[in-house]
């Protein structure tokens, strides 16, 4: 359903519960001014990403991957603030899946743009965490300083800790291995 349809069910729906209020009927307006907020929520909150998200948190991704799969068409289907999101969300099924597969999509996330900051943090110390399963320790310290410099509250903290501490023990085992060599 497109999401300008959404506001105007929200509109008519909140006009409704309005008029049954004027005339006395408090029982019915009251619930349905509810109604129409949940129904204008839909228009700012996918449901379907909604639901992904719950999945993913329940580490379901089978059923997250079926939600997102319903929404076909994501540039006209959702709201352009939630292009980055829809894409941090498909990044995060897949990088459970084949996760040197998922870097694109959370390129393509921090590229489209979020607004909350912890959600960029964590795109980019995913895509560290990508850049070391290839080696790339250059490319991994760059998205691990710019994930704790996203990271203002302190959400990722451990993460990007145990991530820097995994760099660390890297470095010591291509320094024994070369020293091995000689």
């Amino acid at each position: 359903m497109p999401n300008f349809i959404r506001l105007i069910i929200a509109f008519a729906i909140l006009g409704a519960a309005i008029t049954l209020m004027v005339f006395g009927y408090w029982g019915w307006g009251v619930p349905l001014v509810f109604v129409a907020i949940l129904v204008a929520i839909t228009f700012f909150f996918n449901e379907n990403m909604l639901v992904a998200q719950y999945f993913l948190r329940k580490e379901n991704m089978d059923k997250a991957k079926l939600w997102l799969n319903k929404i076909k068409n994501y540039e006209t289907q959702l709201v352009s603030a939630q292009h980055g999101y829809y894409h941090l969300l498909i990044g995060l099924i897949e990088s459970r899946k084949a996760p040197l597969q998922s870097e694109k999509y959370f390129k393509k996330a921090i590229s489209l743009g979020m607004t909350m900051e912890h959600n960029v943090a964590l795109a980019k110390l995913s895509l560290a965490g990508i850049a070391m399963a290839k080696r790339n320790k250059r490319e991994a310290t760059l998205y691990l300083q710019e994930a704790k410099k996203a990271d203002k509250n302190k959400l990722l903290a451990d993460q990007i800790k145990m991530m820097k501490d995994q760099m660390g023990q890297m470095d010591r085992t291509v320094q024994q291995t070369r020293g091995y060599k000689r």
